[in-house]
């Protein structure tokens, strides 16, 4: 089945959609303060719009992603896009708790466009290039992820916390435009029934080793990386900075820095390195709640450990999933959401948890919990790895390698 080939304007049209995609999951976290002030609900009550809007990402990621095998993957990314432009007008307009709850989990639900879009960048690279392509699409989605806060922190002091959504709506809309113009079809690599689509999911999960251990690796990664940006406005707002919305979100620029760690993963992985990028990045996740740890007294401290640790969240993830897209080419979209259901999973377990840790303990016990699950982490890789490779079952792209 022939596929269109991938040019390099349309590899950047991707990454900037999916990056404007994704930063609808985020926009919330430097404005809970001023959700809460304007709708009068509990500042624990805002902080639950991050796990709402995860909640909602997983289950499109579950339940929506596998489409991707299904239909038309060009038609499938426009309609997810234009649903999305409602679900953002839906959020600013909310009036209570409830309405700004349901839209955060509509929203969250319809993002899952970002993720239709990664896997279909690896199918349509060449197999030379895809760990390459992977990781400029997975740069974008980390610049959106990071700017959203830096973004949604200097809207709302201009605007408010709503101008952000009515704003994204409209980027939404122009990058939904762009994608009609520019983005090729792409043949639905299955025919069944959607119920079968579901069920095979289980089947990849069940037979591929290589998938469990990956999907255990990206939920520890994604709860440590929601742990830190749930807690770090809290700090920020508090003793002994004080800062207001705009400078909180200015400190989404400081991980930008793993970006570069994105493109670098999947260039190494395309050489077969992936089981030592895999050690690599785990460690600097660990590295990086140590010097997060001084981050209530040192200034210094909290940026080195956001730059270290955005690296090794980034670093994992194309690793990741250069590692689940090599299972097979016509389920790369099953594969890619029990991966993705599993990651997101994990990052709303981490808001959760970081929100009653952070109440309870404060900054310092947020990264105790850091530490303990990245060391744990780095356990399950030392021990998941060996056993693998013993197995006579190695990294999937070492073996192409």
């Amino acid at each position: 089945m022939n596929q269109p080939r991938l040019s390099r304007a349309v590899v950047l049209l991707m990454a900037v959609a999916t990056g404007i995609s994704v930063a609808n999951l985020y926009y919330c976290q430097p404005l809970l303060e001023l959700i809460s002030g304007d709708l009068g609900i509990s500042a624990a009550s805002a902080g639950a719009l991050v796990t709402m809007t995860q909640i909602g990402y997983a289950l499109g990621l579950l339940f929506v992603l596998p489409l991707g095998d299904l239909l038309e993957r060009r038609g499938l990314i426009i309609g997810l896009s234009l649903a999305c432009v409602g679900a953002l007008i839906l959020t600013a307009t909310a009036q209570n708790a409830p309405w700004l709850f349901a839209a955060s989990i509509l929203l969250g639900l319809l993002t899952v466009v970002a993720q239709v879009l990664v896997p279909l960048a690896a199918t349509l690279a060449e197999p030379r290039e895809q760990g390459t392509v992977v990781g400029i699409v997975m740069s974008g989605l980390l610049l959106g992820i990071l700017l959203a806060r830096t973004v949604a922190g200097l809207l709302a002091e201009v605007g408010g916390w709503r101008s952000v959504y009515w704003i994204a709506a409209l980027a939404m809309l122009v990058v939904t435009l762009a994608l009609w113009r520019g983005l090729p079809e792409s043949r639905p690599t299955q025919r069944s029934t959607y119920g079968a689509l579901m069920v095979s999911i289980g089947h990849f999960i069940r037979t591929e080793p290589v998938l469990r251990r990956r999907m255990a690796y990206g939920a520890l990664t994604f709860f440590q990386f929601s742990v830190l940006w749930t807690a770090l406005t809290g700090l920020l707002a508090g003793a002994p900075y004080h800062y207001s919305e705009g400078v909180i979100g200015l400190f989404g620029l400081i991980g930008v820095a793993g970006a570069l760690a994105a493109q670098l993963a999947g260039r190494y992985a395309d050489r077969g390195r992936a089981l030592r990028l895999t050690v690599i990045f785990t460690g600097l996740l660990v590295a990086s709640w140590l010097a997060l740890a001084l981050g209530n007294v040192s200034l210094a401290a909290l940026v080195v450990g956001i730059v270290v640790l955005d690296a090794g969240v980034q670093g994992m993830q194309v690793t990741n999933q250069t590692q689940i897209y090599a299972i097979s080419q016509e389920g790369r979209a099953r594969v890619n959401a029990a991966y993705m259901t599993s990651y997101f999973a994990g990052g709303a377990i981490g808001s959760l948890v970081s929100t009653r840790v952070a109440a309870s303990g404060g900054w310092v016990a947020v990264c105790w919990l850091g530490v303990a699950v990245a060391v744990a982490q780095l356990l399950l890789v030392a021990l998941g790895e060996r056993t693998l490779i013993r197995g006579g079952a190695p990294d999937l792209v070492r073996q192409s390698s």
